[in-house]
């Protein structure tokens, strides 16, 4: 492989999703096909509590909950909702659109 080849997160996962998880969280799984993927972005470093905060403009104690979860091969993370789910300006009651920004997320595979 040559140096500096990257590929999206959404091209490496099997599934990405984000959900309610009560009223007032919502959260995200990225789910990976083979235990070999999963270990290359695990160890990649490009999902952490950081970067996550990072990627949605929220500080680090919005995050309930970052696990990376080996017998499912699965990295899952939980943030606090802003305000309720169904409150008045919520524009995702469900929380099932949030996952988008993670999709493009570079991973390095050298």
């Amino acid at each position: 492989m040559s140096v500096g080849v990257r590929r999206r997160l959404g091209e490496l996962a099997k599934t990405v999703r984000s959900k309610n998880a009560g009223v007032d969280k919502i959260t995200f799984d990225i789910i990976f096909s083979d235990r070999d993927t999963y270990e290359l972005v695990k160890r990649s470093g490009v999902l952490t509590m950081a970067s996550v905060a990072a990627l949605y403009g929220i500080g680090e104690d919005r995050i309930s909950d970052f696990v990376t979860f080996d017998p499912a091969l699965a990295i899952k993370f939980t943030i606090y909702r802003p305000a309720p789910s169904g409150s008045p300006g919520d524009a995702d009651i469900f929380g099932a659109q949030q996952y988008a920004p993670l999709l493009d997320i570079e991973v390095p595979i050298d």
